[in-house]
Order: structure tokens, then C-alpha cells, then sequence
């Protein structure tokens, strides 16, 4: 159901404006709910009018919950479960969709909106949607219980590192440690798992980045919103229909390079792109940095080596490239509660194999104790006199 308008008037009125080819203002729905005899106050003519607009260019019943304040992702299984998260966890949501040609045509619209197919020959899709949502698609009966739709909202104002602290991502100590990472000119990575709030840390410490500095961003979907006065985006573009026309990241990675940055940024390494980073950070372009999925600061080394590999790169060569590239790893985390915070701050070092392996310099208990690591000498050394 969508508010307290049915589902068949709804389907009435859109009949007869269709039958009539008018056009869809609200003039036009108080002259179609006349014809069939329905009350024509102007609180009915506006909430059918609004109702079809979500059904015609917005989400759909969906539209409410992306509205709402705090809300960061939006989850539709079939047409009988949709779930949203306010930043503490899944709740179901008190909505639904008539039936699973509802969901179905509602996913297409989403993709289509993004420059994208959805159907049987191409069930699943990722885009971008105009107000930056990212929309994920899987079409029945690839997916089960039904069509399955996954929306990502992004923060409507961007978050700075004083909110992040505000709302416990940042102890006092830890939004110190970033700040410093910043002015610094440190090349850092971004890890932790999905929904950590990797892409929101980024993007709040890229705002504090020096305005004089030129920011080039590499990104699959442009979900970095810095407010820095100089910012220039790359986004990869997937093949279309006939398989041709794709541009990948490690491309764009390359084309960035030409592109004078004061500081490259790749939203998030998860390819043969990494290697093309490190590169760029062995040779003169100071302060890079991006996002990576990994379960800990200790694991990075070897989701590393394991994308270097695909890539091309040896073990050996990976290693030394990742040790000599990124100097600070900053670690997210989600609480069973829901918070997202940082957990860890840590720095490479070799081991005697001369493997990578990652030395805790702070790390921050649930409660934000920061406790120095064995590697918060290096981190020191790093900065003196910075």
C-alpha cells in the first residue's frame, strides 16, 4: 500500500491519464478522480499526484524512508520485506510492495535512471542514482524471496571530523591521530568491512586537506563528496550491451597521474588498481590514499598482495611496494549496537621473511581508550618535525 491512497485508485487514475495521454499535473489527477466519481479535495488530489510521482521518477513506496533523516541504507527483499538502517542496526520497515512486478519495475526504473539495463539477459546492476544513491539490483529468480533491491544513501550534507567525533566514531585522541595523518601528507589506507564508514571517514578528512592542494578522485560510483574548493572526479564506466566501451579503474588510476594531483585518491582498492597506486605513491605523490575491505589492520597486507597477484605482481614485489607506498592504515569497525568507529591505527613493517606485516601504533577500545601499540614510535618518527 502506499500511504492511505489504494492500490486501486491509484492504478484507476493512472489508467485513465494514460488512456487520455494528459499530461501528469495535478489538474489532470482532480480531472481523472472526478470522472470516476471519487472525492476531489485537495488533500486526495495531492496525495494521489505524489504518490504516482514516486511511482513514475521516484522510489516508490521507497521514497519516505530515503527521505528520512539518519537513514543510510535502504533494503528491499521481494515484496514483502523491506528493511532500513538508521545507523543502529536493520529494522524491518512498515512498508510493501503490491507484488514482485512492483518490486521488478521499480528496480528497472532505478537502473535505467543510472544509464543501465535490467533484465533477463542482465539480472543484476550497480549504479549510481542522480542525488548519489547507490542502487544495487538482482532481478527474480536469480535472487529469492523476489527481486532484491539495495539502496546506499549518502549523507545529505557530508559529514566533517568534528560530527564523526561528536557521534563516538572519533575519541578525542583518534580525530587528533587523523587530523595529524592529514596535515601531515601521509599516504594511508581506509579498511574495514561493509558499512564501517570507510567512504564517510575518507571523504570527512579530504575536506580538511590545504584548499591550495588538488584533489583527483578515481571511484567504480562517485560516492566521495569532499566540500574542498578543488576536486576533480573519475568514474569507471561498466561495458555496455555489446560487451565494449568499459573503463576500469586501473586506467583512470593512470589518467589521474597526468592530471597533476596534489593528492590521488581511489575510493576503494579493490583491484589490479592497487598496483598502480602503490606505484604512484613510490614515486613522488605524497598524501594518496583510499579505502580497502578488510576484517582488520592485520589482514591488509595480504588483501594486498592478493589484488597485486591478480594484477600481475609477485608476492615479493607486492610486499615491497605496499611497505614503501602506505605509511598509516587506519582501521573502522560496527559495533553490535551499530556504531562505526575507529578501532585501530596502524603502521607496516617487515618481518624477517620481508613480508609485510602491521604493527598496531593506537588502538581504541568500545569505550575510546586509546592504548600506544609497538608502533606508534614509527608513527612518531614519521612525523617529527611535520
Amino acid at each position: 500500500m502506499t500511504g492511505a491512497v489504494s492500490a486501486a485508485l491509484l492504478e484507476d487514475v493512472r489508467e485513465r491519464l494514460a488512456a487520455r495521454g494528459a499530461p501528469f499535473t495535478p489538474q489532470q489527477v482532480a480531472a481523472a478522480l472526478r470522472e470516476r466519481g471519487s472525492p476531489v479535495g485537495d488533500t486526495t488530489v495531492l496525495a494521489v499526484h505524489e504518490a504516482l510521482r514516486r511511482d513514475v521518477v521516484g522510489a516508490g513506496v521507497l521514497d519516505p524512508l530515503l527521505r528520512e533523516p539518519g537513514v543510510t541504507d535502504v533494503l528491499v527483499n521481494g515484496a514483502d520485506q523491506v528493511w532500513v538502517d538508521r545507523g543502529g542496526g536493520l529494522e524491518r520497515a512498515p512498508v510493501r510492495f503490491r507484488d514482485e512486478e512492483e518490486v521488478r519495475a521499480l528496480a528497472q526504473r532505478l537502473v535505467a535512471s543510472g544509464g543501465r539495463r535490467l533484465d533477463d539477459a542482465t539480472p543484476y546492476a550497480d549504479v549510481r542514482l542522480v542525488d548519489g544513491t547507490r542502487c544495487h539490483a538482482v532481478l527474480s529468480p536469480v535472487a529469492h524471496p523476489g527481486t532484491v533491491v539495495s539502496l546506499r544513501v549518502p549523507h545529505r550534507a557530508g559529514l566533517s571530523l568534528d560530527d564523526l567525533a561528536a557521534r563516538g566514531a572519533l575519541t578525542p585522541a583518534g580525530l587528533a591521530l587523523v587530523r595529524r595523518v592529514v596535515a601531515s601528507g601521509t599516504a594511508f589506507l581506509v579498511s574495514g568491512g561493509t558499512g564501517s564508514g570507510k567512504t564517510t571517514l575518507l571523504a570527512a578528512m579530504l575536506a580538511e586537506v590545504d584548499p591550495a592542494h588538488r584533489l583527483v578522485l578515481v571511484e567504480d560510483s562517485a560516492e566521495l563528496r569532499p566540500p574542498h574548493p578543488h576536486v576533480v572526479g573519475l568514474e569507471s564506466r561498466p561495458p555496455n550491451v555489446e560487451g565494449a566501451g568499459a573503463i576500469v579503474l586501473r586506467d583512470l588510476v593512470r589518467q589521474a597521474l597526468r592530471m597533476r594531483p596534489d593528492r590521488l585518491v581511489v575510493g576503494e582498492v579493490r583491484g589490479a588498481e592497487v598496483v598502480d597506486l602503490m606505484a604512484a605513491l613510490n614515486t613522488g605523490h605524497e598524501g594518496g590514499c583510499g579505502t580497502l575491505h578488510a576484517n582488520a589492520a592485520a589482514d591488509v597486507p595480504a588483501r594486498v598482495e592478493a589484488l597485486a597477484l591478480g594484477a600481475g605482481l609477485g608476492r615479493d614485489a607486492a610486499h615491497s611496494q605496499f611497505a614503501s607506498a602506505i605509511e598509516v592504515v587506519l582501521h573502522l569497525v560496527r559495533d553490535p549496537d551499530g556504531r562505526r568507529r575507529l578501532s585501530e591505527v596502524a603502521v607496516p613493517d617487515r618481518d624477517s621473511s620481508g613480508l609485510v606485516v602491521m604493527k598496531p601504533a593506537v588502538t581504541f577500545d568500545r569505550v575510546g581508550t586509546p592504548r600506544e601499540g609497538p608502533g606508534c614510535d614509527r608513527l612518531a618518527r614519521r612525523w617529527e618535525g611535520t
